[in-house]
């Protein structure tokens, strides 16, 4: 009966530090940016490679919203950040 109480306690520690990283940066359509604004932004803030960024720009503009960046909370919170600072709309959730 001990073994199964261990084994569910290690679970939830994974299951908890797992959660961390399930956090995503979306970034909103506008009226005001150009493609090519999104598009060096988000090689230029998260890094992404032309035909990502470009990719996402598409997406964004036919869809209304885009994953651009996931991983912990943390470490996009600075991401967002530079992105709103661009004039992007973008939220982590």
């Amino acid at each position: 009966m001990k073994m199964s109480t261990i084994e569910k306690v290690k679970e939830s520690v994974v299951l908890a530090e797992d959660l961390d990283f399930h956090h995503e940066i979306i970034l909103f359509n506008d009226d005001v940016n150009t493609f090519d604004h999104v598009i060096d932004t988000l090689i230029r803030v998260c890094d992404h490679t032309p035909i990502q960024a470009e990719q996402c720009a598409i997406l964004v503009h036919y869809t209304g919203k885009c994953g651009v960046k996931t991983g912990a909370y943390d470490e996009l919170k600075p991401l967002c950040s530079a992105l709103l600072d661009a004039g992007l709309s973008a939220e982590i959730q």
